[in-house]
Formats: C-alpha cells, sequence, structure tokens
C-alpha cells in the first residue's frame, strides 16, 4: 500500500518537506520495518540502505570487501564491524544520500552506532541519527510470524490467523499444500527475539539518552504506521 494525494496532503508541509536525514528504524522481527522503510522511501525520495543488501552486492560483484565477506561466510563466521561499516561509508558517499536515508540492520550493536555517530559528526553539514522503533505486542507478533504459511508453487504468502487461505493448509491460485519456514517457528522466534533484545537495547539506550529516539506503534494499517513515524521524525529534528 502506498499513500495517496489526500494522505500525503493531511501531512503538515514541515513534516513531509523537512530535510529527513538519516533515520534507524528499529524493532523486532515481523513488525515491519521493511515494510514501513519503502513507505518512507516514496514519501521523502531518500534510499533505504540494508547492510544485507550492501552484504550481497559486494559479493555479488566480487569487491574486494566482498570477497573478504565471503571468505567469512564461507567459514561459518560472522562479518566483522570493520567490513560493515566499511561498506555502509562508501555507500554513504552516493549521492542519493546527500537529504537522508532509512537505516535498516544498521547500527544494529553499540559499536557500530558510536561508529556511525562519529563519521556524521565529522561532516559540518551531516545531521545525526534519529531512531524510531516500531512496537507490536509479542502476542501479535507471534500471530504475524507463525501463522506465516508459502505455498512452494506460486510463492504465495497466506497467515492462518490473519490471511488465511480459503480451504485451510492449501494456496487457493495453486492448490499446493502450504509450508511454513523453519525460522517461522515459535521456538526460532524466541530465540531471534532473544538476540534481538540483547543486541538492540544498547543502541536504543544509546539514542535516548541523547534526545534521538521515539516509540512508534506499529500495529495498524500500512499508510497509519507511517504517519505516525513522519510525526515522530519531525518532532525529533525539530
Amino acid at each position: 500500500m502506498s499513500f495517496s494525494a489526500t494522505q500525503v496532503e493531511s501531512y503538515s508541509d514541515t513534516a513531509v518537506h523537512i530535510v529527513p536525514g538519516p533515520i534507524l528504524l528499529l524493532g523486532a522481527p515481523g513488525v515491519g520495518k521493511g515494510t514501513q522503510a519503502k513507505e518512507l522511501v516514496k514519501i521523502w525520495s531518500i534510499p533505504q540502505i540494508s547492510t544485507g543488501d550492501l552484504l550481497r552486492s559486494h559479493v555479488a560483484q566480487g569487491t574486494e570487501l566482498g570477497k573478504a565477506a565471503g571468505a567469512l561466510m564461507q567459514q561459518g563466521e560472522l562479518v566483522p564491524d570493520s567490513l560493515v561499516n566499511e561498506m555502509v561509508a562508501r555507500r554513504l558517499q552516493e549521492p542519493d544520500t546527500a537529504r537522508g536515508y532509512i537505516l535498516d540492520g544498521f547500527p544494529r550493536t553499540l559499536p557500530q552506532a558510536h561508529w556511525l555517530d562519529a563519521r556524521l559528526a565529522a561532516q559540518p553539514d551531516a545531521l545525526p541519527v534519529v531512531a524510531v522503533s516500531l512496537h507490536v505486542d509479542y502476542n501479535q507478533l507471534i500471530r504475524r510470524i507463525t501463522g506465516r504459511r508459502n505455498c512452494p508453487v506460486c510463492q504465495r504468502i497466506y497467515n492462518i490467523y490473519l490471511n488465511p487461505p480459503r480451504t485451510a493448509g492449501f494456496c487457493d491460485v495453486e492448490g499446493a499444500a502450504l509450508a511454513q519456514r523453519a525460522d517461522d517457528r515459535e521456538e526460532v522466534f524466541a530465540e531471534r527475539m532473544r538476540a534481538y533484545n540483547a543486541q538492540t537495547a544498547p543502541v536504543v539506550e544509546h539514542y535516548r539518552t541523547q534526545g534521538r529516539f521515539a516509540e512508534v506503534d506499529g500495529d495498524g494499517a500500512i499508510a497509519a504506521v507511517a504517519a505516525r513515524i513522519v510525526t515522530a521524525v519531525e518532532r525529533l529534528r525539530s
């Protein structure tokens, strides 16, 4: 879903036409960060920067950074902050980031946040990062994640709680038996939540103590949640 002209006009001119600067979207797995990032890209015409996308791009293009990261990934090792930071630094040099950008998945840890803050502080005209965290009730997240089913033929996605197929367990289009991804099981989701909370809590506190943090209700229609984020960013930039 995208914003209609009426919905965009319903925002104050300040909200839509502010220079958004760097915006970090935070939120638990399944909260809708990717969906909201795409909406903010439409509103402000700024890019979404995902470290996952950057990593895949560097590996696919065979850059020096990509080769180093790919070798580590093949060995089952984590890509260190130094490599990720350099990929982000190069992306931020591109001209489409001048007015701002949506950060998705970075900074994920406190050292990454410190690195990014220092880099921006060294640029006289750069705005600091503001962080917006999307909050959705845990039970609702469980329904979103564990209820997901996909068709192995057409890849259509259903949710047995929120968007069920007409015939339980089977795709409306292909008639194929629906499948659940292994990482959509409750025990896997619980572990992902523990890891997210452990990594992200210090990042949240870092930006909160600097007055650059807002929490937004992530439940509801896509456009309604996007409007809340816009309002939060406007407030943080004022």
